[in-house]
C-alpha cells in the first residue's frame, strides 16, 4: 500500500480556537482524523505530523524520499519566509502538494508570495480544512499515474 506524509507547520496546532474568521473552527485533531479517513477509502496509508520548528520540519521532508511516495505540506509562516525548506523540497523527487487553509493571495501583501511553492508539483488553498482531502486526491493520483 502507498504511504503519504502529511506535515503541518507552525501554530497549525492552534486551528480551531486561532483566528476562526480566517482558519475556521475545526481543530488540527478533526483535520486529522478527516484526513486518515479519507486516506483509508483510498486505501493510503498516511502519516500526519504537526511541528513548530524549521529544523524539525526539514528533517520530516528529508524522509520522504525513501519512507514516502508523496508528501502534502502545509508550512503555514514559513511558506512565505523559508529559502531552508525550499531547497529541503527541492531535493525531494516523489510527488509533492504545498496546501493552505485559507486563500494566501486574498491575504496581507507578505502572505501572497509562496516561497516554498516553488519546489511542488501543485498548490491547493482556500477551501478550509477541504483543501486537505483535495490535496490527498491529488496526491493519489500523482502517485498511481
Amino acid at each position: 500500500m502507498k504511504k503519504i506524509l502529511i506535515i503541518n507547520g507552525p501554530n497549525l496546532n492552534l486551528l480551531g480556537n486561532r483566528e476562526i474568521g480566517v482558519y475556521g473552527k475545526e481543530s488540527l485533531s478533526d483535520i486529522e482524523n478527516e484526513c486518515l479517513e479519507k486516506c483509508k477509502l483510498l486505501e493510503i496509508n498516511c502519516e500526519f505530523v504537526q511541528n513548530n520548528n524549521e529544523g524539525e520540519i526539514i528533517n520530516l521532508i528529508q524522509s520522504v524520499e525513501k519512507n514516502f511516495d508523496g508528501l502534502i505540506i502545509n508550512p503555514a509562516a514559513y511558506t512565505h519566509t523559508s529559502v531552508a525548506i525550499l531547497d529541503a523540497l527541492r531535493s525531494v523527487t516523489k510527488p509533492k502538494i504545498e496546501i493552505h487553509l485559507s486563500n494566501i493571495y486574498t491575504r496581507e501583501e507578505y502572505r501572497k508570495k509562496s516561497i516554498t511553492s516553488e519546489a511542488v508539483n501543485g498548490l491547493i488553498c482556500g477551501f478550509g480544512a477541504y483543501s486537505y482531502i483535495l490535496a490527498i486526491e491529488a496526491i493519489k493520483n500523482m502517485i498511481y499515474n
